[in-house]
């Protein structure tokens, strides 16, 4: 090859992430994603509705293990996650700066936020019970425990201007205590998001526990919203007028719903409320018994 010869362009093929395999949109259909320039990076699946069925049955197969998991364990894998995007960080970097419209400085910080968030929530996972669970004072010869267990399948919308950041600080909660997750990605920036699912694909996550679609989340929303094995939805990325349709499609089985919540600075101290907003509480009384003749009890 002479040195005046050009390689021809290999364009990335995005595909939507589900069941941990790579699809193409049952549908066919694929939108274009530009640049805050306009220009053309790529052709992002469009989602439909069978696509959203499949991630649900996808994200109830995997939950029985995933929830099931220790919580130790689950550390593990959401470190791991984050040991991979280190390992791809320039990609993101990339692709981050390009949907944002960041230089390559911004685009970096953002990243390594987004890494940075993955291992605070790995440090949760085995930490959030003793937070929200604990014995209860009664009065009787009784234990009274609480503890907390995941909710179950969880719809996300994502941030619509955090197309990375944003999109880890709504995934990482839902995971960390145990759901599994079908995640709309952001319409306008969708890449960031189907490249993470590469990387969770790679990871040690089993497949299903994260399920990410592209496209219109006004169009695939209210399929999932009103979808009966759903149990929760988190509305962080729905403008007002798609989130009161979902919030009342989503009161047909009573799901959980986190309303959308402005956020300033999605690098800022999260706390714990996107973790406690996907967990149910278990109550247990055991009866404690006597000791001895004299009837003292534990």
């Amino acid at each position: 090859m002479s040195e005046s010869s050009t390689r021809l362009s290999v364009f990335k093929t995005y595909k939507l992430y589900v069941g941990g395999k790579f699809p193409r949109s049952e549908s066919g259909r694929v939108y274009e994603v530009t640049d805050s320039k306009g220009k053309w990076l790529a052709n992002a699946p469009l989602s439909s509705r069978k696509d959203a069925r499949d991630a649900v049955v996808a994200a109830r197969k995997a939950f029985g293990g995933w929830s099931g998991a220790t919580a130790y364990n689950r550390g593990q894998i959401l470190y791991r996650i984050a040991e991979m995007l280190e390992g791809r960080r320039e990609q993101f970097v990339r692709e981050v700066g390009e949907a944002e419209g960041l230089s390559k400085s911004k685009a970096a910080a953002v990243v390594d936020a987004a890494i940075d968030r993955w291992v605070w929530y790995a440090g949760w996972t085995d930490k959030i019970g003793q937070i929200v669970g604990g014995a209860n004072p009664v009065a009787g010869p009784f234990f009274n425990l609480s503890t907390p267990e995941p909710t179950g399948v969880v719809t996300v919308v994502a941030p619509q201007d955090s197309s990375f950041l944003g999109l880890v600080c709504v995934i990482a909660p839902v995971i960390a205590t145990g759901n599994t997750a079908v995640v709309i990605a952001s319409e306008k920036a969708p890449l960031p998001a189907l490249s993470l699912g590469e990387v969770l694909a790679t990871s040690d996550l089993p497949g299903g526990v994260v399920n990410i679609l592209s496209g219109n989340a006004a169009e695939v929303g209210p399929h999932l919203a009103s979808h009966q094995d759903v149990n929760a939805i988190d509305l962080a990325g729905a403008d007002t007028a798609l989130a009161k349709e979902l919030e009342i499609a989503a009161a047909d089985n009573l799901k959980r719903v986190l309303r959308p919540q402005p956020v300033d600075d999605w690098s800022a101290d999260p706390g714990t409320s996107r973790m406690t907003a996907f967990l149910e509480t278990k109550t247990v009384w055991h009866p404690t018994g006597s000791l001895g003749s004299g009837g003292s009890s534990y």
